[in-house]
């Protein structure tokens, strides 16, 4: 089982005639995903990769049943691509594009939230269910198909992370990029709720780092709400005061949002923080008692 997506999964990609939505059209059509539909005003009628274009989401999710839209539109124009496709009622929305403007994210998350639509991202590599379906960017190749669930705010690591564990023979239920932003549509606990859930998902990881207080919050989540073990890793350590590492939400201001926090929250109420990448592959091994 996996969570979010799925082989029932129809995808529609808005932004699909642009260089990287027709890209990664044919990367998620290789990996077996159900690409339904593509998106770009003013080119309906066209086809990208065999996949039929039209001008609007509504459009789409008329003609396709498509139930999952993936982002890959310039900054200035995400916002309105996530309402659009929620005003489509479209399930599930996974926007790629970086910079989103954090202003522009404050009515429409809350609008989602309102409406109960799930949002990942922006700034986010998407969600991938290995051998059954991958909306996004992450490299399906790296991926095998297990019983651990990993949620994580960098892209790239979670690369390295899914790589480790992949080498180890320990296979992954579904892997979420939630986005790097001080405004994403889905956090830590949303997510681990579904994990939590999940009957064939045993362990899940989290990859948290500097910057606001969502590791502290979800370290609460777990203590109250998560019954299945936690394995989490917290990028920044060595990050200087007051300086913005890489992601928007990334920056510590005081004693608030230092990886030493985080660390130590998580640690409070029994989850394992792993130092190094490959401690935490055999962290995760050792939960599920895989045989080396």
């Amino acid at each position: 089982m996996s969570i979010l997506v799925g082989q029932q999964t129809k995808v529609l990609v808005q932004g699909i005639t642009g260089r990287d939505g027709s890209f990664h059209t044919r990367q998620m059509l290789d990996y077996g995903t159900q690409v339904v539909a593509g998106v770009t005003p003013g080119k309906g009628g066209q086809e990208v990769e065999g996949v039929p274009v039209f001008d609007s989401v509504s459009e789409a999710v008329r003609q396709t049943q498509a139930n999952c839209s993936v982002i890959y539109v310039p900054a200035r124009f995400a916002v309105s691509a996530i309402e659009e496709a929620a005003d489509a009622s479209v399930e599930l929305i996974v926007c790629i594009t970086e910079g989103v403007p954090v202003l522009d994210m404050v009515p429409v998350y809350h609008s989602l939230r309102a409406r109960e639509i799930l949002l990942i991202g922006p700034n986010c590599p998407g969600v991938i269910s290995p051998g059954k379906c991958k909306v996004g960017i992450m490299p399906g190749e790296i991926h095998l198909p297990g019983s651990v669930g990993v949620i994580s705010r960098s892209g790239t690591l979670t690369y390295e992370i899914v790589h480790s564990l992949t080498t180890l023979g320990v296979g992954q239920s579904t892997c979420i990029g939630i986005g790097g932003d001080s405004i994403v549509g889905s956090g830590f606990m949303d997510l681990l709720a579904k994990f939590e859930a999940d009957p064939d998902t045993d362990v899940v990881i989290l990859v948290g780092e500097i910057g606001g207080d969502e590791e502290e919050r979800t370290a609460e989540y777990v203590a109250r709400h998560v019954s299945k073990p936690v394995v989490a890793f917290i990028v920044g350590h060595a990050a200087p005061p007051g300086k913005t590492m890489g992601h928007a939400g990334a920056i510590i201001s005081g004693s608030s949002g230092t990886a030493a926090s985080k660390t130590a929250a998580f640690e409070q109420v029994g989850v394992t923080v792993s130092r190094t990448l490959e401690d935490l592959a055999h962290a995760v091994k050792d939960r599920l008692g895989v045989q080396a």
